[in-house]
């Protein structure tokens, strides 16, 4: 039932309430920032609880007097307005109810790699970075290029970038994975269509506490920028390359002229995939307790192909076909992608909880 599982939320709303105003609660400055920050993340439950109490009171009160000869066609009426209501509440507090994800307000850093395919791959790894950038400016999301590797025909054979703004994880998380693409190359004269593939990882932007590394376990190698072609850029040793040794992650930057800025956006970027790994190794082991994946968002799934000739994208996630593929990647509407990916995920977890 679900009054059974929102009651104690109620009651601990109410308990807190009491607490604060309790003088051993108003000296400890801590633990009264502790309460609130507690009471202010149940609070839209307790709300929608509150209206639902009130709602199935008022729907049992009206199913008494049904058969009154005054007041039966009024209770009918009222009825009409409540049960749907009553629904409507229950889907609202189920997905209140869900598990938050830690991770969903944090800002993320965004990596497309470009996979089998060459140039073709490292092409369409800059056309999905765009897409991705018109996305962020729809939502008023900032982007901040970190590190870019470029192709010979101007592609990305690796691009990183930041993306802060509200709720940034929470929209994204569900683009990790390979992006598989069907198109004609431009130098391909028989008109053939090609497969190329590009991986993407999400990875939340993660504090210190988050993700605590010991400096005994990095190897630091310093060297000099690159650029286009192999060619030294720059006369000191600025490029940093940084090896996490326990789980042979590494992370090189090149893209300051300082060493020390290097090295910063490095560690951070390491820290990020670091995270990241640990997150996919819980979700694989949820998943293999539960015989079966649950989204994890491994970069080895492929979740999306998109077939240019036919103007197609789907998610194989979730079979959802679009014949738009030219419409959302240059307007960058991915919510008609993401919104029923949220929606598929919400009602999962929404099972897996037995609500």
């Amino acid at each position: 039932m679900l009054k059974e599982k929102l009651r104690p939320f109620v009651d601990r709303y109410e308990e807190i309430n009491k607490l604060l105003a309790s003088p051993e609660i108003t000296n400890d400055i801590k633990k009264m920032t502790e309460l609130s920050k507690e009471q202010s993340e149940i609070e839209p439950i307790v709300e929608k609880a509150r209206e639902y109490f009130k709602v199935t009171e008022a729907i049992e009160e009206n199913k008494s007097l049904i058969e009154d000869e005054e007041l039966g066609e009024l209770a009918k009426e009222e009825l009409r307005e409540l049960e749907p209501r009553k629904k409507a509440l229950e889907e609202e507090i189920k997905l209140l109810l869900i598990p938050k994800d830690p991770n969903d307000e944090k800002d993320i850093y965004l990596e497309i790699r470009a996979g089998t395919g060459g140039e073709e791959a490292a092409l369409f790894a800059a056309d999905l970075f765009r897409t991705y950038v018109r996305y962020a400016e729809r939502k008023g999301w900032k982007v901040e290029i970190v590190s870019s590797s470029e192709s010979d025909s101007g592609g990305y054979k690796e691009i990183i970038a930041r993306i802060k703004g509200q709720g940034v994880y929470s929209r994204l998380k569900y683009e990790a994975g390979t992006h598989r693409v069907q198109r004609v190359p431009e130098t391909e004269s028989q008109g053939r269509i090609h497969t190329s593939a590009v991986t993407v990882a999400i990875m939340p932007e993660v504090d210190d506490v988050d993700v605590q590394i010991n400096p005994n376990d990095l190897k630091i190698d310093v060297y000099r920028s690159s650029g286009h072609g192999g060619q030294s850029v720059n006369t000191t040793d600025s490029a940093v390359r940084i090896t996490h040794i326990p789980t042979g992650i590494v992370v090189a930057m090149q893209d300051e002229k300082s060493q020390h800025k290097n090295k910063e956006k490095a560690l951070k970027i390491l820290k990020a995939r670091i995270y990241e790994k640990m997150m996919r190794e819980q979700q694989e082991a949820l998943a293999k307790d539960r015989k079966e994946q649950v989204g994890s968002g491994d970069r080895s799934e492929r979740i999306r192909t998109y077939n240019y000739p036919q103007n197609r994208i789907t998610d194989h996630r979730i079979g959802l076909t679009l014949y738009k593929l030219d419409e959302i990647m240059q307007s960058g509407d991915l919510d008609q992608i993401i919104e029923p990916l949220i929606a598929h995920y919400q009602a999962q977890k929404i099972q897996e909880a037995g609500l």
